[in-house]
């Protein structure tokens, strides 16, 4: 028995979202179900507040910043459902055989220094590492292990010398790294 909200899904419209982001059919309806299920208002889009009720994003040290990332390219502070998808696919699960330009290994690099970069400049600064650390670990470090782990931190990374974390950078220093691995979800199937 489907639900009245995977009816709402035209067959082209499942296509689409399954070229652009290489989610399989059944994928896509049930996250259908799950965004649906999250928009309170009824209304096809989804608020910041929307995505907070979720309780394993509001427990999450970087919430307000992965919540940040599904606003990205939304002008009215409201996120639909292929901006929604498109986000995910970040987190799908490499396919070996599939390519997908939105969850390729440097797609998911630049997702992960997006986090990081709080200014969007394209740059890492020690201010933002800093900020990110605090997040993460709140008082459980004092302040001066934090500000030394983001020190060494930039150091190792910086090969320029500018004091800050470039996108070519990060990848370097990630380069041994399974990002592929460490950013998937495993979705339903």
């Amino acid at each position: 028995m489907g639900n009245k909200s995977s009816l709402l899904l035209r067959e082209e419209e499942i296509a689409q979202i399954q070229e652009e982001t290489g989610f399989t059919p059944n994928q896509i309806e049930r996250l259908y179900s799950r965004f649906t299920s999250l928009d309170k208002n009824d209304c096809g889009t989804l608020s910041r507040d929307d995505f907070l009720r979720i309780p394993e994003l509001a427990i999450n040290p970087l919430s307000e910043r992965i919540v940040h990332s599904f606003f990205a390219d939304s002008h009215d502070d409201r996120v639909n459902f292929l901006q929604f998808m498109r986000v995910l696919s970040h987190f799908r699960p490499i396919r070996k055989n599939r390519e997908n330009k939105l969850n390729s290994r440097e797609e998911k690099l630049r997702f992960a220094f997006s986090m990081y970069d709080l200014d969007n400049d394209g740059k890492i600064s020690r201010d933002e590492l800093l900020a990110i650390l605090h997040m993460m670990v709140g008082a459980n470090i004092s302040e001066e292990q934090l500000t030394s782990i983001a020190e060494r931190t930039i150091l190792e990374a910086d090969t320029n010398n500018d004091q800050m974390i470039c996108f070519e950078e990060f990848c370097h220093a990630l380069e041994r790294t399974d990002v592929e691995q460490k950013m998937s979800i495993r979705f339903l199937n």
